[in-house]
């Protein structure tokens, strides 16, 4: 070995020569030079995952904005008004039953004979009963300024009757107070009619401005009440005055007044019509 590969081997790399350039090893942990400031890392290129993750989030951002401001529009707007059920197919504004065809209804049957006739004596009957009622109010008094004489403490009962209704009338000597079941009479009857029935047989005898009558009547309907008083009250009027019963008699108000809707039997529609005959 010569002298000058002696030198060679016992020089290291670090001793270089000076004015010689030095090669700086490769890679990122080289040391800086002394005396320089660091020098800026660069940045790593981004992986195609994070570059799409990137992406994504740059586009829901201004989508998240935009949500936030309509959440806050909403909520100082008022609340909207609930919408109406939505009507099924077919279904009209028409009220129901518009498009049904009108009944037709059927003609009115011509009356037999027996039915034309008891007709005819009803409406006969209902009118001679209304023409008493029109007559100036009451009937023509028998007596014209008949003088009632009886004692302070004299009571007159009687009972008076007519279809299911019952009345029991008491009368007294008074001035014309006329009281049933402890009403008024106008206030138990308010029928103009019912309250000529019942003061009828006191008009025709004159003595209905010095008697006072007290009533207690029950069963049926005001109709027959008011026939069952003027009944009662002729009565007592016959107990006060013999002389009053022929002309109370012949007026009809001292009879009891028998007729009455007769009942319905079984298998008959009513009392007497039966269901109609079929052979097959």
């Amino acid at each position: 070995m010569t002298q000058d590969e002696t030198q060679d081997e016992n020089v290291t790399p670090d001793d270089g020569a000076p004015g010689e350039d030095v090669e700086a090893p490769a890679g990122d942990d080289a040391p800086a030079p002394a005396g320089e400031p660091d020098a800026p890392v660069a940045d790593e290129p981004a992986s195609p995952a994070e570059e799409e993750s990137e992406e994504v989030s740059s586009e829901d951002a201004p989508a998240a904005e935009a949500e936030s401001a309509d959440d806050a529009g909403a909520a100082a707007e008022p609340a909207a008004e609930p919408k109406a059920p939505a009507k099924p197919e077919g279904e009209s504004d028409a009220a129901p039953g518009a498009d049904l065809e009108p009944i037709r209804l059927e003609e009115e049957r011509e009356l037999s004979a027996e039915e034309r006739a008891r007709l005819e004596a009803e409406q006969e009957e209902q009118a001679r009963l209304e023409a008493e009622a029109d007559s100036d109010g009451t009937d023509e008094p028998l007596r014209e300024g008949a003088k009632l004489d009886l004692p302070a403490d004299t009571r007159i009962q009687a009972t008076g009757k007519r279809k299911t209704s019952v009345a029991r009338v008491v009368i007294v000597p008074g001035g014309g107070e006329f009281r049933v079941n402890r009403r008024a009479l106008d206030e138990y009857f308010p029928r103009s009619y019912l309250q000529t029935i019942a003061r009828q047989a006191l008009a025709a005898s004159g003595y209905e401005s010095q008697v006072d009558v007290s009533v207690r009547v029950h069963g049926g309907g005001i109709s027959g009440q008011a026939d069952a008083v003027r009944h009662g009250i002729a009565r007592a009027l016959v107990e006060i005055d013999p002389e009053l019963r022929g002309e109370l008699k012949r007026r009809g108000m001292l009879t009891r007044d028998a007729r009455a809707k007769e009942r319905r039997k079984a298998g008959l529609k009513k009392a007497r019509k039966r269901p109609q005959f079929s052979k097959r």
